[in-house]
Order: structure tokens, then C-alpha cells, then sequence
């Protein structure tokens, strides 16, 4: 969704939980589900563990799949999920993807435009677990370094809302990334 502005932060939300919870997974639940490190190039120096996930496919009518992380994380994710939802965005709404997403040691998620329609009317929510004091995450061209225990709206757990209303459906035929 076009929020008008590179990054919108959200402000400080107890993510301990969660943090926990995702740093004590083990290294194979990093591998449970690649779709998106072997669909989009883009991914391929990540990994993820994916909790609720939609390929976009008959957009807007698409189905939404709960995945591998979901009977791991759902219970410390959601609530935080739906507390930031509460204080900044309408109800009723669906959450469509919901991911803890790994940067690999050395790696770099190249320059992209999340294109798929569900994007345009969505919101991208970004929660830090952990971070490196060298990392910067790029957004139109400008340096951000996420702090633990902020959260980020932005035009790696990340989780996509789609408020209640109207979805978008102009570029159905483009694939998301």
C-alpha cells in the first residue's frame, strides 16, 4: 500500500515474546517451507518461517494457508499481530502473511517492487527480532536501521493486513515477490 511516506514507525511494542520464541527455533524450521527462496530470486540469501501465507492466485478471492510456523509461533505472533493492528489500523480486516524472515550472513536482498495486487491494498509490517549494527535496509534509495522493539509500516517478522473494505484487483496478472 502507498502510505504516502518511505517508512512509517508504528512505535515500541513489547516484541520479547516473539523474539524468544523465533530465536529458539531450531535450524530445520528454517527450511520447512522455501517457496518463496526458490519463486523469487530476490529471497534466495533467505530464510524464512512462514506462519500464514497466500500466493496471491485468484486475487481477490485467494486462499490463505496456515504453514509449518504457525503451531510454533501462532501463539506469541498473533497477539502482538493484533495489538499493533488495534492501535493503528481499522478492524476487521485479514492478516495474509505472516513470516519470521532471516537475512543470511553476508547477504543482500536486492532493490525490488512487491508487485502482486494484494500489496497495493495491504499494509507491510515490519517487527525486528534481531539485528547488526552494519545492516541497513534500503527504501527509496535511504539507509534505515530497525530497532529492536520498534515496529515499521514500509511502502523481517513481517506481516501483511489488508483492512475490510473493497481489495484491490487491477494488476491480478502480475506475480507478487
Amino acid at each position: 500500500m502507498d502510505i504516502g511516506i518511505p517508512i512509517r514507525e508504528l512505535g515500541e511494542f513489547d516484541t520479547s515474546a516473539l523474539r524468544d520464541a523465533i530465536l529458539a527455533q531450531d535450524e530445520a524450521a528454517w527450511h520447512e517451507d522455501e517457496f518463496r527462496q526458490d519463486k523469487y530470486d530476490v529471497h534466495r540469501l533467505t530464510e524464512s518461517i512462514v506462519l500464514v501465507f497466500t500466493d496471491g492466485s485468484n486475487w481477490p478471492n485467494s486462499d490463505i494457508h496456515k504453514e509449518p510456523g504457525w503451531d510454533r509461533l501462532a501463539d506469541v505472533a498473533m497477539p502482538l499481530m493484533h495489538e499493533i493492528i488495534e492501535k493503528h489500523y481499522p478492524k476487521g480486516g485479514t492478516i495474509i502473511r505472516a513470516m519470521a524472515a532471516k537475512l543470511l550472513a553476508g547477504g543482500r536482498i536486492d532493490p525490488h517492487h512487491d508487485r502482486h495486487p494484494s500489496f497495493h491494498c495491504g499494509h507491510r509490517i515490519h517487527i525486528p527480532i534481531t539485528t547488526n549494527p552494519r545492516v541497513r535496509f534500503m527504501i527509496d534509495g535511504r539507509p534505515y536501521q530497525f530497532k529492536i522493539g520498534e515496529v515499521y509500516e514500509i511502502n523481517n517478522f513481517i506481516f501483511d493486513y489488508v483492512p475490510p473494505g473493497p481489495l484491490a484487483t487491477t494488476g491480478s496478472d502480475q506475480q507478487s515477490k
